[in-house]
């Protein structure tokens, strides 16, 4: 895993001076994404950084790296993630007449474009089994690609610009550079106070994402975006008893891939079905001993409070799980003080890029994998589960299932409602805002075949299951990739493998639910391969800290913000609304997304243009 950015101008030679200052500025901000190695390359009107994590083929590995055979030009690859079927991959290539110089993934990815992509390059990412971003030149064709794997695992930014575009992993990259400015207009404000991501734009006017499943191909005549992958109606035909065996073979075949490291590797463990599952069958195809780590609170199992999201506390299930599979476990346990620590705050901040809906569910996650990053360099977590499998309540209780909107959207633009100036509130229109983007997700998702297709359930947890993969599943991804990275620590999520997901989002809904359970396919996959007791859980959702003393931070940090006509923040608030709001106790740790948006403004000296 590694950190990639760059700069086309197709106006200007970028090998003087003052193109080398800014791509090395650019490459200095992934330092934490690639803490190991730093490499450039420029020619002409390209110039391409890298930061490097090294996972596999540690002295090989290096890039950029480029590809000349047979006199023809070259080829510059930028590359971030993991292509698990590398090592077929390059037996093929081989077959047809490649040759390696190291055995490093990397190599193997920029010998499929030259093989499959030339004509297509979307011939070459389909052959391509992993999570990656990365940026293609080809100094013939003076065309710059930027491909993007097909969930969205690893995130990749770009910023148009008058002459070609810049592009980075993270936001910061680009923001190094003299050419991008860090405004923030109507849109990006609705982006940054809703939960819903928008797969087309950023909280930041003129800079987009690379949208999961696509490719972004960036030429002297413009900039477009074309897809290589989506999910589609498989006509599932296999009964229960074949669904089963068939997740069973996947989950397997899927993790002894992603157990391929040279480096130091382990689980999340939170003594849930998802991650228990997984560090089982871990266990069972690793070398050597599996280490676990889970996320704890001072005090949290002895006074816990059961919820409807939290039945239950994780750290009875966790040493149980841990005993049964024989892992090297650790329990990583954090304080209050620890989450609302400035420099915490400040990294977790630093780390996202962005303001974040996630409170100290972030500042916990990035102070976990620090943690963990003293001991391993490669972490598997069970995430994206939920949504392959139908998790969360969400998908269960017909109250959710039937609303007209996001089934998890519980009021996210509430809060903004209800802290912000009333004229500012009728402008943004929240309401409508996600209307509109509800609306379009609708119209992507693929219509059901079959005999389900006249079933109105099914029909609409078709549409439920679609949203929560390709409008809930990313903001996991993106938070769990910067709060891990951060850190250098690289983070593999087995239950996103496409395969899995193409074979999984084809079943029924009937066949999801068929011992009448949330993420029945997946229970009894695994059933034997972890304590019943497991098996049995209810699901409960990652853990957030219950100690009053994060709240009584939480309010005065909030005070002191209300108390600064200063603050970058306070043209958007109404004070008397905002401190009624904190006075209602159940929705003090709501706001935490305007702390973060307070931070995000100033932090990053962004301009308001609304």
């Amino acid at each position: 895993m590694c950190g990639i950015c760059g700069w086309i101008d197709f106006d200007r030679d970028l090998g003087g001076p003052d193109g080398r200052r800014e791509l090395a500025n650019m490459t200095a901000t992934m330092a934490n994404r690639g803490p190991d190695d730093e490499g450039t390359w420029i020619g002409g009107p390209a110039a391409l950084g890298h930061r490097r994590l090294a996972i596999i083929d540690i002295q090989g590995g290096r890039q950029p790296m480029t590809l000349q055979e047979d006199g023809r030009p070259d080829l510059v690859l930028v590359y971030t993630g993991e292509t698990y079927n590398y090592r077929e991959l390059r037996q093929q290539l081989a077959g047809l007449g490649h040759r390696f110089d190291t055995s490093s993934d990397t190599e193997v990815v920029l010998h499929a474009h030259r093989e499959w992509g030339q004509c297509d390059p979307r011939n070459a990412v389909r052959e391509l089994n992993g999570m990656f971003a990365y940026a293609l030149w080809d100094t013939a064709k003076r065309e710059l690609l930027l491909v993007r794997d097909r969930l969205g695992i690893k995130p990749l930014y770009y910023y148009p610009t008058e002459h070609g575009v810049l592009f980075g992993s993270e936001p910061k990259a680009i923001l190094a550079n003299s050419l991008a400015e860090s405004a923030m207009d109507a849109d990006g404000l609705r982006r940054a106070l809703c939960s819903i991501p928008d797969p087309d734009g950023t909280v930041l006017h003129g800079m987009h994402e690379v949208r999961p499943g696509h490719i972004v191909r960036v030429t002297r005549g413009g900039i477009r975006q074309v897809s290589y992958w989506h999910l589609t109606d498989t006509g599932h035909t296999d009964d229960v008893p074949a669904t089963i065996r068939r997740v069973r073979e996947l989950l397997e075949d899927t993790i002894q891939r992603q157990l391929v490291a040279d480096v130091p590797l382990c689980t999340l463990l939170s003594g849930g079905l998802d991650s228990s599952a997984m560090t089982a069958l871990a266990a069972r195809f690793s070398n050597e001993r599996i280490r676990s780590f889970a996320v704890d609170f001072l005090g949290y199992t002895d006074n816990f409070i059961p919820s409807q999201w939290y039945p239950t506390p994780d750290g009875p299930y966790v040493k149980e799980v841990a005993k049964f599979v024989g892992t090297e476990h650790k329990d990583i346990t954090l304080s209050a003080q620890e989450l609302m620590d400035p420099n915490v705050q400040a990294a977790t901040l630093h780390a996202r890029d962005l303001p974040s809906t996630f409170g100290n569910l972030d500042s916990s996650l990035y102070l976990l994998f620090r943690a963990i990053r003293q001991h391993s360099t490669v972490a598997l977590s069970g995430e994206g589960a939920d949504e392959l499998f139908g998790g969360y309540t969400y998908s269960h209780d017909p109250a959710y299932v039937q609303r007209d909107t996001f089934p998890w959207n519980e009021g996210s633009e509430d809060i903004a409602q209800r802290t912000l100036e009333p004229s500012l509130v009728e402008k943004l229109d929240l309401p409508g805002y996600l209307d509109e983007q509800y609306r379009r997700a609708l119209a992507e998702v693929p219509s059901l075949t079959g005999p389900a297709s006249a079933d109105p359930h099914e029909c609409r947890m078709r549409e439920v299951c679609y949203l929560f993969l390709t409008r809930y599943l990313p903001s996991m991804l993106d938070r769990k990739d910067r709060m891990s990275m951060a850190s250098g620590l690289e983070v593999r999520v087995p239950y996103c493998d496409h395969r899995l997901v193409e074979y999984v989002f084809g079943t029924p809904w009937a066949h999801k639910t068929f011992d009448g359970r949330e993420k029945s396919l997946l229970r009894a996959a695994t059933a034997d391969l972890i304590p019943l007791s497991v098996v049995q859980r209810v699901k409960s959702g990652y853990p957030a800290i219950q100690d009053a003393t994060y709240d009584k931070l939480l309010r005065t940090r909030f005070t002191a913000l209300l108390n600064d006509p200063n603050a970058a923040v306070a043209p958007l608030l109404s004070v008397d609304r905002s401190r009624a709001l904190l006075d209602a106790a159940d929705n003090l740790r709501r706001v935490e997304n305007i702390l973060t948006l307070q931070d995000f403004l100033t932090d990053y000296n962004v301009s308001l243009t609304i």
